[in-house]
């Protein structure tokens, strides 16, 4: 997936110059990593871009609890006279397994509205949550969460979209055939994952100056409306937060690593062959 991610975006990039428009399908592939990052090889080629992936299922749809699709991000990237682009990447189920991990780390409980196990319970145990995942006895809830009183049911279409453009027109896997691992005996097994990519290269429509600055304009606006007088007293665009941690990280010459993370990496330089020659002592030790 990150060998053929760059690769396709670019092809959607090379097509979009040509044509206006570049689409690219593919199937059998991997996790390709940061959907983020095609969007915004898009952005920097003065394109609007578009990707999206399935992964294994962990999502139910609206009204039931069988894991049946994948987290599945639909991700655009739109540049703007900003000094970053409007980046929006992020899944379509409330969260991810990765966060319900980072909770695992942290010890708390993961919260309610986001997981729903087979019986239509909503969990909150966050280590239970995690070995019933691997089990198929655990679901998350789509974006606006479990039932449709709070929308539920516009994540599930958003993850269905993205689904059937990652599986329909490449003829490929989806559901259990992509969930890495056999149920019955849990040893890993293949994962193929289908990708789309889509680039629109903003000259055809209307010199990309001119784009940028009414985006920018736009997401100014954002901005600069009335802040809630119980909030943090500022507004983000999709971007922004990213932007910010890079500037920061990049000035104080790194990222901090939480103290949970610090003991897994250290573990796992420890437990496999070679790390610990070539990491003999970790920037935080």
């Amino acid at each position: 997936g990150l060998y053929i991610g760059p690769h396709c975006m670019q092809m959607a990039i090379d097509k979009a110059k040509k044509f206006g428009v570049g689409f690219v399908a593919c199937r059998n592939s991997t996790h390709y990593g940061i959907a983020g990052y095609y969007a915004t090889m898009a952005t920097d080629q003065g394109c609007i871009g578009l990707t999206g992936t399935n992964a294994r299922p962990s999502i139910a749809p609206t009204f039931g609890v069988e894991p049946m699709m994948g987290t599945n991000p639909l991700t655009f990237g739109i540049p703007s006279s900003d000094p970053f682009p409007f980046v929006i990447d992020c899944a379509t189920s409330v969260n991810q397994r990765g966060k319900i991990e980072k909770y695992a780390r942290e010890g708390v409980d993961t919260p309610r509205g986001a997981v729903i196990d087979d019986q239509g319970i909503e969990r909150t145990d966050t280590e239970g949550i995690l070995k019933d995942m691997v089990l198929g006895k655990c679901a998350l809830t789509p974006l606006g969460g479990a039932g449709d009183k709070m929308g539920g049911y516009k994540g599930y279409g958003w993850a269905t979209t993205v689904e059937i453009l990652c599986t329909a027109l490449q003829s490929g896997p989806w559901g259990e055939e992509i969930c890495g691992l056999d149920r019955a005996t849990g040893k890993p097994k293949p994962m193929p994952l289908g990708h789309f990519f889509l680039a629109i290269d903003i000259e055809k429509l209307c010199p990309v100056d001119t784009f940028k600055k009414n985006a920018g304009e736009f997401l100014k606006a954002l901005r600069d409306s009335r802040k809630a007088p119980t909030g943090p007293g500022r507004i983000w665009t999709a971007g922004e937060p990213e932007n910010d941690a890079r500037v920061e990280r990049t000035g104080q010459g790194g990222m901090k690593v939480p103290v949970p993370l610090q003991k897994n990496m250290a573990v796992l330089r420890d437990t496999r062959p070679g790390l610990k020659e070539k990491y003999e002592k970790l920037p935080f030790e």
